[in-house]
């Protein structure tokens, strides 16, 4: 009787190796790579946490990003909101545009800065709100923009070299007359000295190109029109300035409490002076102080008592005017 095996086994014949199945063994050997890192594994949780921490970066750049950005595609400043931008167009700031909510709800200050921009050849823009958020940071503008170009910097050596060859050779009568600002950062202030030297037949103003005011909107309504007749030059350095300065034969005054010579007894007023003015807080720093010629204070009754930048500016101006028109 023939024996037939197990129930249900299957016998097969042995087989050896057949062409072609070599390459087999070897993808098996070979394996998938190296194990992939845990925060490169999807399932895993610190997967989750690299990406977490990934959009977290991504936030936080963001604004910086937005910053520069805007930047890039504008350093015009912007005056918002109703009020500041008809008073702004009525002590006549330089604009490029006047940008106007679509259908925005005109009340006397629209019409009046309407008007104005219209009687100035300013372009006047519909624009609709988000286009205005955009313009303006999301500040509060009343669907009233007022967009207005960078102002045009003299070069302070420039300025002064200018100023003393039209008084050589007798272009105009007094001898030349600048104020130069040592870390004044309102520009209030600024827009104040501006309107001084206007008043009292002032060449220029010199400012710093860093912490320091510029001429913003706010400056432009302060000098009350007068930064249109008033160059305002910057310097790369103060200090270097001030030397080139004493170089052209201008006589450096800066203005301080503790000075060695009393304001009305200046001496100097009648020659080409620069009258440098520091912060209210601060003063005079200590380089811009070693750099001057003299250092004038005005006489004031009360210790406990100061004047700020553009007032103590504007005194000394009305001296030295006072004493060229009795030369």
């Amino acid at each position: 009787m023939a024996n037939k095996g197990r129930p249900g086994a299957i016998r097969k014949k042995k087989k050896g190796p057949t062409t072609g199945t070599g390459g087999h063994g070897r993808k098996a050997l070979e394996g998938k790579g190296p194990t992939p890192k845990a925060e490169d594994r999807v399932y895993h949780k610190a997967y989750r946490a690299k990406q977490l921490s990934e959009r977290s970066a991504a936030k936080r750049q963001a604004p910086a990003q937005r910053t520069a950005s805007r930047g890039r595609r504008s350093s015009d400043e912007v005056v918002t909101g109703r009020n500041s931008v008809v008073e702004a167009l009525r002590a006549g700031v330089p604009a490029k545009a006047l940008h106007v909510a679509v259908r925005i709800e005109v009340d006397d200050r629209v019409k009046e800065s309407l008007k104005l921009a219209a009687e100035r050849g300013i372009p006047v823009m519909e624009s609709h709100k988000p286009e205005l958020d955009r313009m303006t940071d999301d500040a509060v503008h009343q669907g009233l923009v007022l967009q207005v170009p960078p102002y045009e910097y003299a070069d302070a050596l420039e300025l002064a070299e200018e100023t003393m060859a039209k008084w050589t050779k007798g272009y105009i009568r007094n001898a030349p007359l600048l104020v130069a600002l040592d870390g004044v950062t309102d520009p209030r202030n600024l827009g104040a000295i501006i309107r001084s030297v206007s008043a009292f037949s002032g060449h220029g103003v010199v400012v710093p190109e860093r912490r320091a005011a510029g001429m913003t909107a706010s400056a432009w309504k302060t000098s009350a029109g007068a930064a249109v007749r008033v160059p305002v030059a910057r310097a790369a350095n103060l200090n270097t300035a001030l030397k080139a300065y004493k170089d052209l034969g201008i006589f450096v005054l800066g203005l301080d409490g503790g000075g060695d010579v009393s304001l009305p007894g200046l001496q100097l007023a009648t020659e080409p002076v620069c009258i440098v003015v520091g912060s209210e807080g601060k003063g005079l720093s200590r380089l811009v102080r070693e750099n001057c010629d003299q250092i004038v204070s005005i006489p004031i009754d009360s210790d406990m008592e100061s004047l700020n930048a553009s007032m103590a500016v504007g005194i000394s101006l009305y001296e030295v005017s006072r004493q060229r028109a009795a030369q």
